[in-house]
């Protein structure tokens, strides 16, 4: 797969920022379900959103039932809409590679941002789940159905995605002390999503 498709994903997300939120506002809420078997899972606390986007619909759903969010993102464009429309919650710009904060949160989120990782990068994220999720924590991501790479496209631009096997995303998640709460494929009712929820051992 091309390296600069890969190494472009920020950027894109950056340039395209406005067109991206118009284009999130027009799907609707498809996530809510999820969202609520998430939330179920949630011990009291913070939730972490990596890839937050501009926190809209599902940052913006949690933070409305009292949820505290911390949002990360590498767009800083991004960014600066959460920060305007939900100034009280914490929003930063960074690379969720490279994400280092020295605390822990109830629930972890990576909603249609870890899928745009490389396979390697994918797989050093889990323990950087590890290390940011409290005991208990929930966590819940999107990937693609089996091992691969695809290229989409938004606003005329390359858009990467990645996935590994599901069987190797069980192992992560087991050596890095999380077990799988649901795992469905290709989900007709959450837009083709194909989603993991864990919890922290």
């Amino acid at each position: 797969m091309p390296s600069e498709e890969v190494s472009g994903i920020i950027d894109l997300y950056q340039g395209k920022a406005s067109d991206w939120i118009e284009s999130r506002a027009r799907t609707g809420f498809f996530e809510k379900t999820w969202l609520d078997r998430f939330r179920a899972l949630l011990p009291a606390g913070s939730v972490l959103d990596l890839g937050c986007g501009s926190a809209e619909p599902m940052a913006a759903y949690l933070i409305g039932l009292g949820h505290p969010v911390t949002g990360v993102d590498s767009s800083a464009a991004m960014i600066d809409v959460c920060r305007d429309r939900f100034p009280k919650q914490e929003w930063i710009v960074a690379d969720i590679r490279k994400l280092a904060l020295g605390r822990t949160f109830s629930g972890l989120l990576a909603w249609d941002s870890f899928f745009h990782l490389c396979h390697d990068d994918q797989r050093r994220m889990f323990p950087l789940f590890r290390e940011h999720a409290a005991p208990d924590a929930a966590l819940m991501f999107t990937s693609g159905p089996a091992h691969g790479e695809a290229i989409g496209d938004f606003g005329g631009e390359p858009l990467y995605h990645a996935s590994l096997d599901p069987a190797e995303y069980r192992s992560l998640l087991d050596r890095n002390g999380f077990r799988v709460i649901s795992h469905i494929v290709e989900d007709p009712d959450c837009g083709g999503h194909t989603i993991w929820l864990a919890q922290r051992i």
